[in-house]
This record gives C-alpha cells, sequence and structure tokens, in this order.
C-alpha cells in the first residue's frame, strides 16, 4: 500500500506524494466505515452538488451515492495498482471490443502523428532547450491539476462517509440518532 506513517510538514503540505496519501486514506476510510453498500444505492447526490456534478460528468448518468462510492474505489486503485494494470482489467471486463476500438484509433493517431514528425528534420540546441521547458511547464500544469484533483476527491470521499453515517444514523452521538 502507497500510505506512510510519516507526519506531514507545511513545507510538504502540497506534495504530490501526500495528496495521494490523504486521498487514499480517505477512501480507506470511507471503505471501513460504508459496511452496507448497497445502503447507498438509489440515494440521491442532490444534497452534494459537487459530488452529483463530479459523477454525472464522469459516468454521463444520474448517479447515485453507490456509484460514487465505485468510483472512488476504483481511482484509488488505479494509484494504488497503476493504470496500466486498471486499463488491463477494464478491457477484459469490457471484452475487449469497445476498447480495442479506441486503442486503434489513438494509436493510429499516434503512428500518423509520428510518420509526419519523423519527417521534419530540425535538431538544433533551440528547439531541444525548447522541447526541455515545454516538458518542464507540461509537468507543473500536470502535477498542479492531479493535485487538485485528489484534493477535491479527497473532500467528496470524506463527504460520503459523513452522508452514509447520517443515512444508517451513525452520528456524532453514536447508533440511533
Amino acid at each position: 500500500m502507497l500510505q506512510l506513517s510519516l507526519s506531514e510538514t507545511p513545507k510538504q503540505k502540497n506534495s504530490l506524494f501526500n495528496a495521494m496519501n490523504r486521498f487514499i486514506g480517505a477512501v480507506n476510510n470511507m471503505d471501513q466505515t460504508v459496511m452496507v453498500p448497497s445502503l447507498l444505492r438509489d440515494v440521491p447526490l442532490d444534497e452534494d452538488r459537487e459530488m452529483s456534478a463530479a459523477l454525472k460528468t464522469d459516468m454521463d448518468e444520474e448517479g447515485d451515492m453507490y456509484s460514487y462510492y465505485q468510483l472512488l474505489k476504483s481511482i484509488r486503485r488505479d494509484i494504488e495498482w497503476g493504470v496500466r494494470r486498471a486499463a488491463e482489467e477494464e478491457e477484459r471486463r469490457m471484452e475487449g471490443m469497445e476498447i480495442t476500438r479506441v486503442i486503434t484509433r489513438v494509436n493510429s493517431t499516434t503512428s500518423l502523428a509520428s510518420t509526419s514528425s519523423s519527417s521534419s528534420t530540425s535538431s538544433s540546441s533551440e528547439e531541444e532547450d525548447e522541447e526541455e521547458e515545454d516538458l518542464q511547464k507540461q509537468f507543473q500544469f500536470h502535477l498542479t491539476g492531479l493535485h487538485g484533483i485528489l484534493s477535491k476527491l479527497t473532500v467528496q470521499a470524506n463527504s460520503l462517509t459523513d452522508r452514509y453515517q447520517q443515512e444508517v444514523g451513525v452520528g456524532v452521538g453514536g447508533w440511533g440518532h
């Protein structure tokens, strides 16, 4: 598992590693708290507009708390095991039909792009420097985005946990409230 028991210093607050740990910890807590996930079925996301919007965007359908619970667990699995393995599992589950078509399209587009880029010859050091700077900018952009997404997903996993506890009547005061 990815979690470590290191205390987080203020300088490390914005590290991707700590953001992943916070998210995985929130999803693990959610998973341990939600003893009967099927109770989340048909519980609408309407009370939490952010969660509802995220689920509709990600799944292109009306969602319930159960769907979002599954989505958060799936994202955790992707972080822990890697996207390649998750893609392989998804491909097997979908019996290879849809994913194969998408991969074929991506590969043919990439092949066309690499063919056209290999035909142009430019090897000046200025272009290489620009490429390196561009890679650094791209990395910073994606790192910032990923950190922001993980932070939002962490909040949403915590919200789902709290909402589950409200739905089953477990709150700060204990059972039966």
